[in-house]
């Protein structure tokens, strides 16, 4: 295009984006809807086509079809005249589904059972043995919490913490084992205190809305509450339609066709919710049925009844009691008398209960120990609810929502209806306005989000997927599927691979996992053909399979497991990791922040960690742990050099290393070859070459001695040796980048 005409059709742009502020800063309604500012190529943007099954291309090279997905894949290659790369040998293959599918590795007796038969219907038994393990949950859980910002603290200055927030984390873990359909899984977490069969797990489910950064000091509260809403609407955007809202919160979005108008309908539906908080403390609730919370309501408010009378008791007794008394009595007692109940002091509590004794007569205890009595066939009866961090309606009537002029909460302007992006509708919804709990306008959400007729959500989760088994997604800006991101590199397969999802497989994440590894694209090699890395050095199209190193968490659960020391327990509150003192100097009180370490409870699996977004532990930042404040949709894959430092010289990795030593000794007796082919087995899942093996062995007789110049006794130095060539085999590049 000349540059004048360029510089025209950027002038006629800003002054309509202008005249559209203008309207809207000036007119008390809603002047112009989305829909005036979408043209119908807006709406034929590829990922907002309706879902279709593509037809199959036709191939040459059929044998080596083992699924459709070989199929779009063998196409794309023949059409360059390419070959796929030659399958993965035995090992790899193997330890490459483990750690995809659980994040560990196989163990000796899982590696010697698969290799006694290892065809390829023994891998799909491996698969769907995987699958149906509880370390599933746990490794894509994981993935998940990614997405959608998970810490258990609020961040800011003073990053207090989210109690119960782990309950979330759990109920991801259950959902991922139990194959949760996924659209059901949507609508859990952005409604599920809405649906007609509310329970606890559903409203676990919501705790999605407060997993964001909170300033509970805000300077501006009302510009604070729109930030609130702006986490919302940019997480839900994202991590469900892969579409980038957060833009058009100032302005109508410079590259997509979502107007401001789009942004703060969504903000609308949102704006509902209210954290519930006593001061600048955020609380948890009690989740159940309506009638489970209806009845515990009862309870609490019967047991509340009973305790003003018991406290009422006690007071007119000792208020009489002092008066009687000849000389003056406790003036603490007065103090602690006019104190509110809930207020008093421990001190308080303990002086009322010693003067009681005194002042009440045995018909006043008799009546105590029977209100006593009663409470405690109340709680019997209704057993309490689970805590946990939710947010909730307190009314089903809507509050105002204003398009804010600059995103600014000072500037209102005109009032805004709920509503979804206009690029994806052809008319906005309606909701319902006859409810008695609440507005249902995140019901209304979540089911068109999670419907099949949805061009984006089916498209955006298969490719998340992909993402994670293949290190790149189809479309390799998996958050935004928008004008502004990357087109897929095989758009008809992604649109295939879709369309079976909803269809086919009934939104089942087991059945996609299965498809995508049942193909010969998962099983094949790394390496490849040097001609084709030339042309197509990302390798876009997949003729080989690419290089992954392990995350944070695989690398720390799989020295863990190696070790011998994994500590299986799930559920449940988190752990703590051990954490240099060095890493909290900065905190006034670092006691308060962290609790003590306890080393089988700190063996857990990563995911089960205690995440603080102001104090990440150090192994897991500095192997390119998520960013908690915001969704991550692809975590950064780093090489520097606090890496090396911490995996070689850290203190979780030589404890490791120590127990991996005593793992060698036990079980492969004291002859260091023998040692050093279970070392390779446990780690690597293959057996050592002889070149390895003479080099370690030479490492360990070095090592045994300098040791011994130590004044060490032959045992201690040849076990400390061992420990250094255990540290050296978890720095492999092949155990944190498998083959």
């Amino acid at each position: 295009m000349p540059q004048r005409a360029l510089f025209g059709v950027l002038l006629l742009t800003s002054v309509s984006y202008c005249v559209l502020a203008k309207a809207e800063a000036t007119d008390s309604t809603e002047p112009l809807g989305p829909d005036d500012l979408i043209q119908i190529s807006d709406r034929n943007h590829w990922a907002f086509q309706p879902l279709s099954r593509s037809e199959l291309p036709p191939v040459e090279r059929t044998s080596w079809i083992r699924t459709p997905i070989d199929q779009f894949i063998l196409a794309r290659l023949e059409s360059r005249r390419w070959s796929p790369a030659i399958p993965a040998d035995t090992n790899s293959l193997l330890r490459r589904i483990y750690l995809d599918l659980i994040g560990l590795p196989p163990t000796l007796q899982e590696q010697r059972s698969f290799l006694a038969n290892p065809s390829p219907e023994s891998v799909d038994k491996v698969i769907a043995s995987l699958l149906n393990r509880p370390g599933y949950g746990e490794r894509w859980g994981r993935h998940w919490l990614d997405l959608v910002r998970f810490a258990e603290t609020n961040g800011y200055e003073r990053d207090g913490t989210k109690p119960s927030a782990w309950r979330y984390r759990d109920y991801v873990i259950r959902a991922f084992n139990e194959d949760k359909p996924f659209d059901r899984f949507v609508v859990e977490q952005l409604a599920g205190d809405e649906l007609a069969d509310t329970d606890r797990e559903t409203m676990i489910a919501t705790t999605y809305y407060r997993l964001g950064p909170w300033d509970d000091e805000p300077a501006d509260p009302q510009q604070d509450r729109f930030d609130q809403l702006d986490d919302m609407v940019r997480t839900t955007s994202q991590v469900f339609l892969g579409l980038t809202m957060g833009c058009a919160r100032c302005h109508n979005h410079k590259f997509e066709a979502i107007s401001m108008h789009d942004y703060y309908r969504m903000a609308a539906i949102f704006n509902t919710l209210k954290r519930p908080q006593s001061g600048r403390t955020e609380l948890d609730v009690p989740v159940g049925t309506q009638q489970e919370r209806e009845e515990l309501q009862w309870r609490d408010q019967l047991i509340q009844k009973i305790e003003m009378h018991k406290q009422q008791l006690i007071r007119n007794r000792l208020t009489t009691w002092m008066e009687q008394q000849p000389d003056p009595s406790d003036p603490d007692l007065h103090t602690a008398l006019r104190t509110q109940t809930g207020k008093r002091t421990a001190e308080q509590k303990q002086l009322i209960t010693k003067y009681a004794e005194s002042a009440l007569s045995d018909k006043d205890k008799k009546r105590l120990s029977d209100w006593d009595s009663a409470i405690e066939a109340l709680r019997k009866a209704t057993e309490d609810l689970p805590l946990a961090y939710v947010m909730q309606e307190l009314s089903p009537i809507p509050p105002k929502t204003h398009l804010l002029m600059r995103g600014r909460a000072s500037t209102p302007g005109p009032v805004v209806q709920a509503g979804f992006p206009a690029v994806l509708v052809s008319r906005q919804p309606t909701f319902d306005t006859d409810t008695e709990r609440t507005s249902l306008q995140r019901k209304t959400l979540a089911d068109w989000i999670a419907s099949s007729s949805n061009p984006l959500t089916a498209r955006v989760m298969v490719n998340r997927v992909w993402q994670y088994h293949f290190g790149e997604g189809l479309v390799r800006t998996p958050s935004d599927f928008g004008r502004a991101g990357q087109p897929p590199t095989h758009p008809h397969l992604l649109n295939w691979l879709a369309h079976w999802f909803v269809h086919d497989a009934n939104w089942s994440l087991k059945k996609l996992h299965t498809l995508i590894m049942a193909s010969n694209a998962y099983r094949m090699n790394k390496t490849g053909n040097p001609e084709y890395r030339a042309d197509d050095v990302e390798n876009r199209l997949l003729w080989r399979f690419p290089y992954r190193r392990l995350d944070a968490e695989t690398l720390r659960d799989s020295m863990l497991a190696i070790s011998g020391k994994l500590n299986r327990k799930m559920y449940g509150p988190s752990m703590y990791p051990f954490v240099p003192k060095d890493a909290m100097s900065g905190h006034s009180d670092p006691d308060k922040i962290w609790k003590a370490f306890d080393e089988k409870e700190a063996s857990r699996r990563t995911i089960y960690s205690f995440v603080k977004r102001s104090l990440i532990v150090p192994l897991l930042e500095v192997l390119d742990f998520c960013d908690t404040t915001q969704s991550t949709e692809q975590r950064l894959v780093t090489s520097v050099t606090p890496q090396a430092l911490i995996l070689f010289n850290g203190n979780f990795v030589n404890r490791q290393a120590r127990h991996l030593s005593d793992r060698l000794i036990d079980q492969a007796g004291d002859d260091a070859p023998n040692q050093i082919h279970l070392a390779y087995q446990l780690a690597l899942c293959r057996k050592p070459t002889a070149s390895e093996t003479s080099v370690l062995s030479k490492f360990l007789q070095r090592e045994t001695e300098s040791l011994l110049q130590e004044s060490l006794d032959i045992k201690e130095a040849k076990k400390r040796a061992l420990q250094q060539m255990c540290r050296v085999i978890f720095n492999l590049n092949e155990f944190a980048y498998p083959d």
